[in-house]
């Protein structure tokens, strides 16, 4: 490889394991343990790859002698393929990192199925009749919770199904648990509803939003939860006072919102910018209050973002495929990846030095970011 080729390398291509599925990729998850990642397709397919780089990038470092300068050369020998399952829907499939080392999968069969890191699906007790549109997984009180589109049904540890008895109007494709698996937060087509699920199960709270919300995030602390809206921008709930409201104005749906470990900051995709805000000045009455002005204006929208788990970092992946890495509430940014399919998917490993990336041909890949970059 001559000298200019090696310039014209971007980092993802020094950096990333790469794979092509022959759909486009919809999600990413971590196993809990950091060992594995799953990437799920629209042809309700799931691969696999474990985590482990087998030409890690600081083994690839030179640093020169006379100058100091620091090279790392690509990698010389292609990953190990991905584990792939059979179909186990009509379109994506809902997974969640299950205890520390697994997944759970919701099937079109109603089934709730066991997903090993090596590929091997194993049934759980958990079953409905009705496909599995939504899937979520309350892991310190081993709860989980399931929606077939209209019904939300909750399992817990001893395998009792309960049903959360909604208006007859409501429809549901978006739950998500709190941190301490407490409160069970759900779309019920036209806003949020809040339910307790420790001990009882009842209904808390609900706010109505413009339209229905697509994804469902509370803050790592529980205080705060945010959901993106199909049209109209995205919600916001402050559990303390249960005062909410919607912050609108995105030239593209916000198909995605995310919390930073930092001071409850919130980002949600859509903007032509990665679009942040700190909860120490609420959006609420005004949609620049508490505004970060996070990386650089881009010439297309923001499809999804992974703020890093223990770093003032947070990656964004954009429709012309360009993926940064950014400082909160600085314009200083790093360009992993300047151009190519567009971003779908992104999460951060635990220990934040893996970044899976998922895109709309089919690319499902890993970039391992070696320590020296973050200093």
């Amino acid at each position: 490889m001559n000298q200019q080729t090696m310039q014209n390398l971007a980092l993802f291509d020094l950096l990333a394991r790469s794979w092509r599925r022959p759909a486009a990729i919809a999600d990413v998850c971590f196993t809990i343990d950091g060992s594995a990642v799953a990437f799920t397709s629209v042809d309700g397919s799931v691969a696999i790859s474990q985590v482990a780089d087998q030409e890690p990038p600081e083994s690839r470092i030179r640093v020169s002698g006379d100058l100091g300068q620091t090279t790392i050369r690509p990698r010389e020998k292609p990953p190990a393929p991905l584990v792939a399952s059979t179909s186990l829907g009509d379109g994506d499939v809902p997974i969640v990192a299950y205890r520390g080392s697994g997944f759970l999968v919701g099937t079109n069969a109603g089934e709730v199925m066991h997903l090993a890191p090596d590929g091997a699906i194993a049934p759980t007790p958990i079953k409905i009749d009705g496909p599995i549109l939504a899937l979520a997984h309350g892991a310190l009180k081993g709860m989980t919770a399931v929606s077939d589109g209209h019904d939300v049904f909750l399992s817990r540890t001893n395998n009792e199904r309960l049903r959360l008895e909604q208006a007859a109007s409501s429809s549901t494709h978006a739950i998500a648990f709190s941190p301490d698996a407490n409160r069970l937060a759900l779309d019920c087509g036209s806003g949020l509803s809040i339910w307790a699920v420790d001990g009882g199960l009842e209904p808390i709270c609900e706010f109505s939003t413009p339209s229905r919300p697509a994804s469902i995030r509370w803050s790592y602390d529980g205080s705060w939860l945010a959901c993106g809206l199909e049209t109209g921008g995205f919600g916001l709930v402050r559990l303390a006072d249960g005062r909410s409201g919607v912050v609108g104005g995105f030239p593209s749906p916000v198909r995605n919102v995310c919390w930073s470990t930092l001071d409850n900051t919130l980002f949600a995709s859509g903007a032509f910018r990665i679009a942040g805000w700190s909860m120490t000045a609420p959006p609420f009455d005004h949609a620049a209050a508490g505004a970060l002005e996070t990386g650089r204006p881009a010439a297309v929208p923001v499809e999804t973002m992974a703020p890093h788990p223990v770093r003032d970092l947070i990656a964004a992946g954009y429709a012309n495929g360009r993926i940064t890495l950014a400082r909160i509430g600085s314009r200083d940014e790093l360009v992993v990846r300047f151009s190519g399919s567009a971003i779908t998917a992104l999460a951060w490993s635990g220990d934040g030095q893996h970044l899976a990336v998922g895109m709309v041909d089919g690319t499902a890949a890993i970039v391992t970011f070696p320590a020296m970059l973050f200093k």
